[in-house]
C-alpha cells in the first residue's frame, strides 16, 4: 500500500463534497470522482489498519443491516466496516420484529435509526420491489430527521437491490485496478460477463447489471454474453452503452461463451435468473400464488440444463490472452465437483484461482466503510491525517 499522503493528495485532486450527507445506492448515480474518492478512501483505511493504527471515527453510534436475502460476505463485510469506524452493528431480523403485526416500512425505519448513522440493505429477489423498498424507508428517515424525531440522519448502503451491487462491484473493480497496476492500466482490457450454468434458480441479476453499468466507465472492452432468454435489464444494457460511449470503450452482446472469452483480460462467469422470469416471480409472489412459483422454478431448472455447456472450464479459459486472464466471481461459485456435479467453473479453475478470489472479496469491507467515511465527513483528508497522527494502535502490546 502507498503512504497516506498518496491517497490524501488523490482526494485533494477530486470533486466529491456532494457525496457529504449523501446515499449510495447505484454506482451509475456517482460521478468519476466520486467513485475515485471510494477507491482512494478505501485503500488509505486499508493502509491504516494494516500499520495497526485504529480508523475508529465514531465514539458510539448504530450501524443497522436489513438484509430480506441470504449473505455471508456482504453481511460479513458491513458489519467489519461498522466495526472498523466505530460502530456496533444491529441487525434487523423481521421475524423478531413487529413487522408481522403489521408494521409500516415508515414506522420501521424511524424506531430503528434513533441513533443509526448508516443503514444498510439488501432486498434483491424481486424485480421492481427492492430499489423502492430502499428508497422508501430512507424517505422515511429524512422526514423523521426533518421532524426532529431523529437526531442525525443516517446515510445508506445499498447492500445489493434487483437493479444494482454496488459494494460488490465497487470491490470487484478496485480488486482490478490493484491487479492491473492503476485505473489508467484498464483501458482497452477485455472483460467478459457471462452467464454460466447453474443447477439452481432464480440468482438476481444485479450483479451482472453491475458489472456492466461500472466496468465500462474505465475505457474497458466489456462483453455480456448469455444464452437466449437470459437478458438483464434493459436499461442496464443502456447504461453500459453510454458509459463506453463516453469512456472511449465498448459494450457488445454476444450468444457464445467461447466468444467472449477469446482474448478476454478479465473473465466474470455466473449465473443468473432471466430478467422476464424475475418478473414472472415478483408477480406470483405479490399474488401469494406459490404452486405458480414451483411450475416457474421446475421451468426455470430444466431450461438451465440446456444450457450446461456453458461453464468456466480448463478448455473454456484457453480462449483468454495467453490462457491466463483474472477470474472473477462474487462467491460462492457453484463449482463442478465440489458444491455441485456440473456448475458455473470447474474445480481446478477455481482452485487455482482461489487466493486472488479471496483478495477480490477482502476489498468489500473497505470499500462499504469508505462509501460511509464519505457521507459523514465533508473533509475525510483531514480526518485520515488526525487518524495517522494520533497513531492509537489497534492492537495493543
Amino acid at each position: 500500500m502507498a503512504n497516506l499522503q498518496t491517497y490524501i493528495d488523490q482526494l485533494n485532486s477530486l470533486d466529491f463534497k456532494n457525496m457529504f450527507g449523501s446515499d449510495f445506492y447505484w454506482t451509475w448515480d456517482k460521478t468519476d470522482d466520486e467513485l475515485a474518492a471510494v477507491f482512494a478512501v478505501a485503500d488509505a483505511l486499508r493502509s491504516l489498519r494494516e500499520r495497526n493504527i485504529s480508523t475508529k471515527v465514531f465514539d458510539s453510534g448504530l450501524g443497522i443491516s436489513i438484509f430480506r436475502d441470504n449473505s455471508t460476505r456482504t453481511r460479513f463485510s458491513f458489519a467489519s466496516a461498522c466495526n472498523m469506524l466505530g460502530l456496533e452493528v444491529q441487525d434487523l431480523d423481521e421475524k423478531k420484529s413487529q413487522i408481522a403485526h403489521g408494521e409500516t416500512v415508515r414506522e420501521t425505519a424511524n424506531m430503528v435509526s434513533f441513533m443509526a448513522d448508516v443503514i444498510g440493505i439488501r432486498d434483491d429477489m424481486y424485480i421492481g420491489k427492492g430499489h423502492t423498498y430502499q428508497k422508501t424507508f430512507m424517505d422515511a428517515v429524512t422526514e423523521g430527521n426533518t421532524d426532529g424525531i431523529l437526531e442525525q440522519r443516517p446515510c445508506l448502503v445499498n447492500l445489493q437491490c434487483d437493479v444494482d451491487h454496488p459494494t460488490q462491484c465497487m470491490a470487484d473493480l478496485l480488486h482490478v485496478i490493484h491487479e492491473f497496476g492503476g485505473p489508467e492500466k484498464l483501458k482497452g482490457k477485455k472483460l467478459a460477463m457471462t452467464w454460466a450454468y447453474s443447477p439452481s434458480y432464480g440468482k438476481p441479476l444485479s450483479v451482472p447489471q453491475g458489472v456492466i453499468g461500472l466496468m465500462t466507465r474505465f475505457g474497458m472492452d466489456v462483453v455480456l454474453a448469455h444464452p437466449e432468454g437470459y437478458d438483464v435489464m434493459p436499461e442496464c444494457e443502456e447504461i453500459a452503452r453510454k458509459n463506453a460511449a463516453a469512456s472511449g470503450g465498448s459494450f457488445t452482446k454476444v450468444s457464445s461463451m467461447e466468444e467472449a472469452f477469446k482474448d478476454a483480460d478479465i473473465v466474470y462467469p455466473k449465473s443468473w435468473a432471466p430478467f422476464a422470469a424475475m418478473e414472472e416471480r415478483t408477480v406470483l409472489y405479490g399474488n401469494g400464488d406459490f404452486d405458480g412459483i414451483d411450475k416457474l422454478e421446475k421451468k426455470l431448472l430444466a431450461q438451465n440444463a440446456e444450457h450446461k455447456s456453458w461453464t468456466c472450464s480448463e478448455d473454456m479459459m484457453k480462449h483468454t490472452r495467453d490462457g491466463k486472464a483474472l477470474y472473477l466471481h462474487c462467491l460462492p461459485a457453484d463449482i463442478s465437483g465440489v458444491s455441485c456435479e456440473a456448475g458455473e467453473v470447474d474445480g481446478s479453475v477455481f482452485d487455482r484461482y482461489r487466493v486472488p478470489l479471496y483478495k477480490q472479496a477482502s476489498f468489500k469491507p473497505y470499500v462499504i466503510a469508505a462509501m460511509i467515511f464519505l457521507s459523514k465527513f465533508a473533509d475525510p483528508q483531514t480526518v485520515l491525517k488526525k487518524l495517522e497522527e494520533r497513531g492509537v494502535p489497534r492492537i495493543f502490546g
